[in-house]
């Protein structure tokens, strides 16, 4: 029987904790252990977390980010396989039962993966991402223009040992960090996906990767990472890579309202790849759109 390990770090979310737990005890098959991992929270969470008993484990350490609280959660680990879960979103029941049934299935996979669907504060449906991907993933990854691995916060289940051999999740990353460790293990395993919605991630106000500029310096230093190969395949993909990168964020600056920082990662992202060019010569139409969706309509 194929034992997993389920980490859940935590940082003063105590209005949510109670649903993620909860979703985790409730799977068909049940989870080896769940460890909770309390990263110095300030909040109720450690009496929440005392309610459940025996039934979870709990580490808690002083405030050192989610990347060092799902390290320790890795380190403290007893199953041959480890699915995270953050503690502000959920599983579908049979999200372990997908898992167990796609290792056995194939034994030689080190990250299993699955649908997601994102909701709102009132558990609306905002989008559902079925386009995962499996095999060798790792360059699919390093592309960035497509979807690869659709919560690789809450719908990754790798191999302990897998993850161990990468050294974790990498704490410098303020961001990121579950692109960053999910190309890591890819580079040297293979994917399995499960095209269901198994997982499903909250959106809300207080998400961390909604600051533009932590998302875009962590996405920096992980590629910086990554093209330290001498790989042909992935230096091929420099250009693309750093200038699909700029280009979002300046999708992201546009959006924001902030015109300094749209042009300039606009400007990043044509000195990387030229051939971005035609994707920002539509932007003033862009503009004047958004522009009438605030004029008032009159009859």
């Amino acid at each position: 029987m194929t034992t997993i390990s389920v980490i859940i770090p935590t940082y003063n979310y105590d209005r949510f904790l109670r649903e993620a737990i909860d979703s985790v005890l409730a799977q068909t098959y049940p989870a080896h252990e769940i460890i909770v991992v309390d990263d110095g929270s300030t909040d109720d969470t450690p009496r929440i977390l005392a309610a459940y008993g025996d039934r979870i484990r709990v580490i808690r350490q002083q405030n050192l980010g989610a990347s060092a609280a799902r390290n320790a959660g890795i380190a403290a680990a007893r199953g041959q396989w480890l699915s995270f879960l953050d503690s502000d979103d959920v599983w579908r029941p049979r999200k372990l039962e997908r898992d167990a049934s796609r290792i056995a299935a194939d034994p030689g996979l080190g990250i299993v993966h699955c649908g997601a669907e994102q909701f709102d504060q009132t558990g609306k449906t905002l989008a559902v991402f079925l386009g995962g991907l499996e095999g060798w993933v790792a360059l699919d990854l390093l592309r960035l223009d497509r979807e690869v691995i659709a919560a690789p916060g809450s719908g990754l289940t790798v191999r302990k040992t897998a993850a161990e051999e990468i050294g974790g999740y990498d704490p410098r990353l303020a961001a990121a960090e579950d692109w960053d460790f999910c190309y890591r293990l890819a580079c040297r395993n293979r994917a399995g996906f499960i095209p269901e919605v198994l997982a499903r991630y909250r959106q809300h106000g207080s998400g961390r990767h909604l600051n533009i500029g932590n998302m875009g310096n962590s996405m920096l230093l992980a590629l910086e990472k990554a093209f330290q190969s001498s790989d042909p395949a992935v230096q091929a993909l420099r250009k693309h890579t750093y200038g699909y990168l700029h280009r979002v964020l300046a999708g992201c600056y546009f959006q924001s309202r902030q015109p300094r920082l749209f042009l300039r990662h606009m400007i990043e992202s044509l000195r990387h790849d030229p051939r971005n060019l035609g994707y920002f010569a539509a932007y003033p139409l862009r503009a004047a759109t958004r522009a009438f969706s605030h004029v008032p309509r009159t009859t």
